[in-house]
């Protein structure tokens, strides 16, 4: 029996496909096929002749030493500097500025810029997602792709925009092609925003997908488990109410699931209700 072939994909398909795998850039306008055989002319046979004696090689100088405060710090160090770093810094410019300049992360080198929050400094409630996306690194801001699309309109079924609302992530740089990030990267990154959920001091903090959940609220479960479940998540001066969620990146790809994040909005929004006003 003839086996059909599978048909070749479209432009559309194939550019999907890029995207999923990380490439988000063109190193050259047209392409250029490595694989293919090019006739490259032979080289002439050498003409033997008497080699004269080779001169004495000069040993190269030696490579000059990197200064240790140029290098990048150990993963141990790193966390320490950044557990110093947020601790003293007194404003969320003063957060945002130490971030610009922390040098303890690799991530920083990879991403296009650093994305730290949006909104409402001042909102009674925050949302904390994992990392930013393609676009998220492109604008500098967390949530405007299509999952931010998303978040906006969850946050406005419970009478809420971003003008009332604070967004950040627990990484503040993209890793390379949205993989996910590593436990030590998340540690670096933690200090600061646990100092910024600080600095804002919302009354409601909503975290959003399994790792933000896990990394901020010290839950080993899955997020089939925590979400909906009422926390507490102190602050070292205060005790905040914490609740879990589904990330809207997962609502994306599993819309049955949004009947239930309806269930945790609805009880995000009777939390604001009962909280006495600032």
């Amino acid at each position: 029996m003839d086996l059909i072939p599978e048909p070749s994909p479209n432009v559309r398909q194939l550019l999907a496909f890029y995207l999923e795998a990380g490439v988000d850039c063109a190193l050259m306008e047209e392409p250029v096929d490595r694989l293919a055989e090019t006739d490259i002319p032979a080289a002439p046979a050498p003409v033997r002749e008497t080699a004269p004696p080779r001169p004495v090689r000069e040993m190269p100088a030696a490579m000059p030493t990197v200064p240790r405060s140029e290098t990048a710090p150990a993963p141990e160090a790193a966390i320490a500097l950044a557990r110093e770093g947020a601790r003293t810094a007194p404003t969320l410019e003063a957060l945002r500025a130490l971030l610009e300049n922390f040098e303890g992360c690799a991530l920083r080198n990879t991403a296009t810029r650093l994305v730290f929050a949006d909104g409402n400094p001042e909102a009674r409630i925050m949302f904390v997602g994992e990392a930013p996306g393609r676009d998220e690194d492109i604008e500098g801001l967390p949530f405007v792709g299509r999952s931010g699309k998303l978040l906006d309109r969850m946050i406005a079924a419970i009478g809420l925009d971003r003008s009332k609302a604070y967004i950040a992530n627990v990484i503040p740089w993209r890793p390379p092609g949205n993989r996910t990030p590593t436990p030590q990267e998340t540690q670096i990154c933690l200090p600061f925003i646990q100092r910024q959920i600080e600095l804002v001091n919302p009354d409601v903090l909503v975290t959003l997908g399994n790792p933000s959940t896990q990394a901020l609220l010290s839950t080993r479960e899955g997020i089939m488990k925590t979400r909906g479940k009422w926390l507490d998540y102190d602050t070292g001066t205060r005790t905040i109410r914490a609740l879990a969620t589904f990330h809207p990146a997962y609502l994306l790809r599993s819309p049955s699931y949004k009947r239930l994040a309806w269930q945790d909005l609805r009880a995000i929004a009777k939390a604001l209700e009962a909280a006495p006003s600032r």
